[in-house]
């Protein structure tokens, strides 16, 4: 409403000056059309002869009844020193009687017409007084033509009510359209909002994939949205953490038992070896059979040893990997949603790159390192996260590059090594996970980083399709 009561305000403002200065430039159209008229009629009827001012009143005695009735327009002329000489009207009625000497040295001086505007209090309107000069033949100047030019300048107030009468039904229109359409709106963001709420309820820890809320509009339900989003992605990195930790209790729980499994074998293989040592003759007939014996149970516990180391080497192995055919760039978009608060770019130089990988590979590669971009926020400076995908002959490469802290050179060489972290919390196993995942592939990953300015990791892949 209130929106409505501005526009019937601004419309009628602006429609006041409008039709008020269109009606002032039609009055002066009107009065030039007139004054150009006249003129040529006058010009006309003192063009056959050589004309004096003494002779104007004989010259035009009817003629200018004539043109005064074509153009409904009264005529009076003066001559040179401002003195009455002829009109349409009758000498009592002709105002003024004289022309005043500034207004005549003016017409002289410019040869120009000049205009007087004035006040009428008997017709209630605005009178205009054009004085022109008059020439003979001979563009001598032999009078002053003078002649009033009556018009109303609030004539245009009876458009400008209606317009407004208009206006106002149209604003009434309008209103109602605007009640309708905010209970349109609130119920929307009421469903909106009630969705929001069963997606907020539905959380559970234990869910494996927590999808992200996609919603793209600039507002106040966008804000909640992006606290929704964040939350997803703070439950997710608690998820990752408790995940590293039970990893790295199974792993100290399989160290001891490794430990034990090797250290069983050792004992008889020394014992055997020891006992053979004292035993030995070179001479006895039978130290073939007993070398071979003793190479038997050393050979056998060899065997053991290398089971175990087998068996610890498939627990270390990544799961399974379930490889499918998908085009990489959406699939990275798809990935970036859940950090829909953060200024993260994407480009490629083509919309059908595609390869054959397991989609869990790449999103904890993608997810980790965008994490790891966030987490290097340089203080004071907004964060920007550019993901640059790019296929060239048989190579796809990947580029996350950040404008963070960057990585100190002194550390940098040692980013992808086991248990190492510059961070205060975190197990150092991110980025060794993302070079062992990426290896699987056949790829390679590489890194470039300035202090102060920021990282960029690229990542090689062969073209598997």
């Amino acid at each position: 409403m209130l929106i409505c009561i501005l526009s019937i305000l601004g419309s009628a403002v602006l429609s006041y000056f409008i039709l008020r200065n269109n009606a002032s430039e039609q009055s002066r159209t009107q009065m030039q059309k007139k004054s150009d008229a006249m003129m040529s009629a006058l010009d006309y009827a003192v063009s056959h002869s050589q004309v004096d001012t003494k002779d104007l009143p004989s010259v035009l005695g009817n003629e200018i009844f004539e043109i005064s009735d074509i153009n409904k327009q009264d005529i009076i002329l003066y001559d040179l020193q401002g003195d009455y000489l002829i009109s349409n009207k009758d000498f009592n009625l002709v105002s003024p009687k004289k022309v005043p000497m500034d207004i005549v040295n003016d017409l002289l001086t410019s040869d120009k017409r000049l205009d007087k505007k004035s006040y009428d209090d008997k017709t209630k309107s605005t009178v205009t007084s054009s004085y022109m000069i008059l020439k003979n033949n001979m563009l001598e100047a032999i009078a002053i033509v003078y002649f009033p030019y009556y018009h109303n300048d609030s004539a245009y107030l009876d458009v400008f009510n209606k317009y407004v009468k208009y206006i106002i039904l149209i604003d009434l229109f309008i209103i109602i359209f605007s009640i309708w359409l905010s209970w349109l709106i609130s119920k929307n963001l009421t469903n909106t909002l009630t969705r929001f709420s069963e997606r907020i309820n539905r959380i559970n820890f234990f869910q494996k994939d927590l999808r992200p809320i996609r919603y793209y509009k600039n507002d106040e339900l966008g804000t909640l949205v992006k606290a929704y989003n964040k939350m997803i992605l703070q439950i997710q990195d608690q998820k990752e953490r408790l995940s590293h930790t039970e990893r790295e209790h199974a792993w100290r729980e399989m160290a001891k038992q490794v430990a034990h499994e090797v250290k069983n074998p050792l004992t008889p293989m020394k014992l055997t070896i020891q006992n053979f040592e004292r035993k030995f003759d070179p001479n006895d007939l039978q130290i073939r059979e007993k070398v071979k014996k003793m190479s038997s149970t050393v050979i056998d516990q060899i065997d053991l040893i290398a089971t175990v180391a087998s068996a610890f080497s498939q627990f270390a192995q990544l799961p399974e990997k379930n490889n499918e055919v998908f085009n990489l760039t959406k699939e990275i978009s798809h990935i970036i949603e859940i950090f829909s608060g953060d200024r993260i770019f994407l480009h490629s130089n083509r919309n059908d790159i595609m390869i054959n990988m397991d989609k869990i590979y790449l999103n904890r590669i993608i997810t980790n390192l965008v994490t790891n971009a966030r987490q290097a926020e340089f203080p004071g400076r907004e964060m920007i996260i550019n993901i640059d995908v790019e296929q060239i002959s048989k190579r796809i490469f990947v580029v996350v590059s950040d404008n963070g802290t960057g990585i100190p050179d002194e550390i940098l060489e040692r980013i992808f090594e086991p248990n190492f972290t510059s961070k205060s919390s975190g197990m150092g196993l991110g980025l060794t996970m993302v070079r062992k995942m990426i290896q699987d592939y056949n790829g390679e990953i590489t890194v470039k980083s300035e202090t102060g300015k920021g990282t960029q990791f690229t990542i090689s892949l062969p073209s598997n399709i």
